[in-house]
């Protein structure tokens, strides 16, 4: 799932943008409101975190601004204003969590996938015949057999899955799995599919993971 951190302390952005990226998050991060409200309205988004006391624009401002516009990304504000009457403000403006700072990082990631739940994420396993993604687990197995998956790899293929029977370009896998600021080669998402092959298909006989060629990618359960 792609999501959008707004935080002007770079060093945090850094800091929790890896942490979300090794749960197999995709993360943009911007640093002020300006931008925050140009990549909300240029991109969709599983979800934004978002700070308060950003240059620009403050993020009350931003959730305001986004749900005036008709923005219903789910938005958590991650901040160190910690009054009750700041939790409100934040609150009565559009967001949907407040999680102030110092932060619990498993509370974080913990509060976050309910958001997305909340969100409309899919809260149960996605089954593709006898294939079985569990986005909240971050878990796969192949009938009763458990598949060890980079973070990298599950993203990839948690989007197939969200989209079964449906051919997804590279260019869309792309703008899922990778951040923004990604400029390397489209190619890089064919590595990624020939190794998820590898794991998912060929030590079980199946061919669920489908190229069709000068397309994209298709996961099927109709070959399982």
């Amino acid at each position: 799932m792609r999501l959008l951190m707004v935080e002007d302390e770079r060093r945090l952005a850094a800091a929790v943008r890896w942490g979300l990226e090794s749960h197999g998050f995709v993360v943009d991060v911007v640093h002020s409101g300006p931008e925050a409200l140009w990549a909300a309205e240029e991109n969709e988004y599983a979800a934004i975190i978002l700070d308060v006391m950003l240059p620009g624009l403050n993020g009350y401002k931003v959730c305001e601004t986004l749900r005036q516009t008709g923005n219903t990304t789910p938005i958590m504000m991650l901040t160190a204003k910690d009054g009750e009457y700041d939790e409100a403000e934040g609150l009565d403006t559009g967001a949907d969590d407040y999680l102030t700072k110092p932060f619990s990082y498993v509370v974080l990631v913990a509060r976050l996938r309910a958001l997305l739940r909340r969100g409309g994420a899919p809260a149960t396993p996605l089954e593709i015949g006898d294939l079985v993604i569990d986005p909240a687990a971050r878990s796969c197995r192949r009938g009763d057999r458990s598949i060890e998956l980079t973070a990298r790899e599950f993203a990839v293929l948690e989007c197939l899955a969200r989209r079964r029977d449906v051919v997804v370009t590279k260019r869309e896998i792309l703008e899922q799995v990778w951040d923004a600021n990604y400029d390397g080669e489209v190619n890089v998402v064919e590595v990624h599919v020939s190794a998820l092959r590898r794991k998912i298909d060929h030590p079980f006989g199946r061919r669920s993971l489908q190229t069709v060629r000068g397309m994209g990618y298709r996961l099927t359960g109709r070959h399982a």
